[in-house]
């Protein structure tokens, strides 16, 4: 148990540490504030067209007496919303990363450098570093859907499926956000996503301590964006600790590198 305490520090660590690094907060809030305002604009949207679109969906219902067609359609499209608002929620620190990948590498990197020690570098391009990322994302996603799924089938289950289950899907979550977050810095050091998962399964109390809590504050995305930089400085110090850096392989082809048959590219990024 002392593991889950152990990970609620590293989150701690993370936040002191961009705490203390006012510049670096900044460069990593970014992302995060130019997601938000996409997801806040497809929201808005959504909240404006949810009813025409299910009023296109269920032509069946013109000819429907009041209240019976106002009601289907209300129903719907508070539906449609509420699933839009789902999604949005469980895709926001996916997306994020994504379209952060450039500043939190560098962030990523920065902490590596202030904590001493080799600063590992994928050695890939920009370009690659992105596709292994939306490959990665898109996979665990899948994961995430997967047991969300079997999780919403035992919520029928009288008093474990309000009680146990619930708890089991922030544990789910809060593992898989672990994983998207240390890859940042993993990555990096030549793991590709079935190594960074057998790797994180040796210590799932360490990883649940870092991820269920972030996935309780992660519920609401503005707070996210405000997270996030810390919470990638303290999956980059909880990577350091899992792998020993100095041993991790370095960039070019080999075994359980992040690719292979790509040149080293310089950096291009910085804050």
């Amino acid at each position: 148990m002392s593991d889950l305490g152990a990970g609620f520090g590293y989150l701690m660590k993370g936040q002191r540490w961009v705490a203390q690094h006012g510049r670096w907060f900044g460069f990593g809030l970014l992302p995060g504030l130019v997601t938000l305002v996409v997801y806040a604009g497809a929201l808005i949207g959504l909240g404006y067209g949810a009813d025409d679109f299910v009023g296109w969906a269920t032509p069946f219902a013109d000819d429907w007496s009041s209240p019976w067609q106002g009601i289907l359609r209300t129903g719907l499209t508070a539906l449609v919303f509420v699933f839009g608002l789902f999604l949005a929620v469980i895709t926001f620190t996916a997306v994020t990363l994504l379209v952060g990948q450039p500043f939190y590498e560098s962030l990523s990197e920065e902490v590596d450098r202030s904590e001493g020690g080799d600063v590992p570098e994928s050695g890939l391009p920009l370009w690659r570093e992105l596709w292994i990322s939306a490959r990665d994302s898109v996979r665990i996603l899948l994961r995430v859907a997967l047991y969300g799924i079997i999780l919403f089938a035992c919520g029928f289950i009288p008093v474990i499926g309000q009680t146990v289950v619930p708890a089991i899907g922030f544990c789910v979550s809060g593992y898989f956000l672990a994983e998207e977050l240390t890859a940042v810095a993993l990555q990096r050091r030549g793991m590709i996503l079935k190594d960074r998962l057998v790797l994180l399964r040796g210590r799932r109390m360490l990883v649940l301590g870092f991820g269920v809590p972030l996935t309780l504050a992660f519920l609401v995305p503005v707070v996210a964006v405000f997270l996030m930089p810390g919470a990638v400085a303290g999956a980059t110090l909880l990577a350091r600790d899992l792998v020993d850096p100095d041993a991790a392989p370095g960039p070019g082809p080999g075994p359980g590198t992040a690719d292979s048959g790509d040149a080293p590219a310089p950096r291009a990024w910085s804050a």
